[in-house]
């Protein structure tokens, strides 16, 4: 007679907007009848819908890429639970994790979600995704797995492909931010772009882009995140004549101020699987612009769902957003199309089936 699959998840749940795909994923599971528990804080607002849900939560988060304590509580945790699999997360909860696991029988999943940065002659590779002790690695998009089966020594059939699901119900009671406090020209077009500065987000092709908009198109650049106000970049913006770039920083109203502009774009170079701040986009009916990295172009089909240019290319990259304002009904048509394509290829419900379906390949005789 077969009994309940029985996991332990480690991650950190702090931050309720960004956990929230990765949590609901559990939820879900719990309803399909897997046993779940859960390493985080306890004190998070996720760490209370699990408790409600069911889930026993362990008030722990790993603080160290290798923590003598988190070793420790994993290890114990695994004996006293007898879990049939550990789910890690990240690169604390990895390390750790893995670690722990020495002379037990847990099969252990971890999770990819960049295509980038790894490599069999990297020695660190291998406390993490090159470990043999690992089963297999959930794959946020087809670019991460073809990374990770390209590695010496790495068995390709770890690696499986699940992207994290969406619901476009999570964004229906959001609204719009009214922008009256940032004194933008009246009947702008508003480009959005959300992403911390990093190199990888390709955020400086961008505000290079914007001195090529005509001089007659009112599009207005809406820059969140954090880090954008270096010298360089402060430079080349003040450059713009007139300046029709915005820079606001961090934000927790992002998504509203995301909802309210006419296209949300991403600029990335390389590395990037399924953005999230892009599905978000898509699922409030925003139009989407991104580059043409790997894992994105998955969820926006050039003309159909979105528009895509190439990467590094200013003058690429600003074409759109002249051919959207030029073009109400294209611009509304991509926004629906969009936003019907999340809803239908990325739902939750489907992405946790997938995670039973590997567990019950991983455990046949559950």
């Amino acid at each position: 007679m077969s009994t309940k699959i029985k996991i332990l998840v480690v991650s950190n749940y702090s931050n309720t907007v960004s956990a929230r795909p990765e949590a609901e994923i559990f939820l879900k599971l719990v309803r399909m009848g897997v046993e779940v528990e859960i390493m985080t804080d306890k004190n998070s607002t996720y760490a209370n819908k699990f408790i409600q849900s069911g889930i026993a939560v362990i008030n722990h988060t790993p603080s160290s890429k290798i923590s003598h304590s988190s070793i420790s509580i994993i290890k114990n945790t695994l004996k006293q639970g007898n879990h049939d699999i550990l789910l890690l997360y990240n690169s604390k909860a990895i390390i750790n994790g893995l670690l722990s696991t020495m002379f037990l029988k847990t099969k252990v999943i971890l999770y990819r979600g960049c295509a980038g940065n790894i490599s069999s002659w990297d020695p660190f590779a291998y406390l993490k995704y090159l470990n043999p002790r690992v089963d297999k690695v959930i794959c946020n998009a087809a670019s991460a797995a073809d990374l990770l089966k390209k590695q010496l020594f790495f068995r390709n059939s770890k690696a499986i492909t699940i992207m994290k699901g969406h619901d476009s119900s999570w964004y229906d009671n959001v609204n719009k931010n009214d922008l009256s406090s940032f004194d933008l020209p009246k009947n702008s077009f508003l480009v959005c772009c959300s992403a911390n500065a990093r190199p990888v987000k390709g955020v400086r092709y961008l505000i290079e882009a914007m001195k090529h908009v005509g001089k007659n198109y009112p599009i207005q650049l809406l820059l969140l995140g954090s880090g954008h106000d270096d010298k360089t970049n402060i430079a080349l913006i003040n450059s713009h004549k007139p300046n029709n770039i915005h820079l606001l920083g961090f934000r927790k109203d992002s998504l509203s101020i995301v909802k309210a502009s006419d296209v949300f774009v991403l600029p990335s170079l390389n590395q990037e699987t399924l953005t999230k701040s892009v599905i978000e986009a898509m699922s409030m009916g925003v139009t989407c612009v991104i580059t043409n990295v790997a894992g994105n172009k998955y969820l926006v089909d050039h003309n159909k769902s979105g528009l895509v240019v190439p990467i590094k290319d200013p003058k690429a990259m600003q074409t759109p957003f002249m051919e959207l304002y030029d073009n109400k009904l294209k611009h509304a048509e991509l926004g629906a199309t969009g936003q019907t394509y999340i809803q239908n290829n990325l739902s939750g419900e489907k992405t946790a089936q997938e995670y039973l379906q590997l567990f019950k390949d991983l455990l046949p005789l559950k």
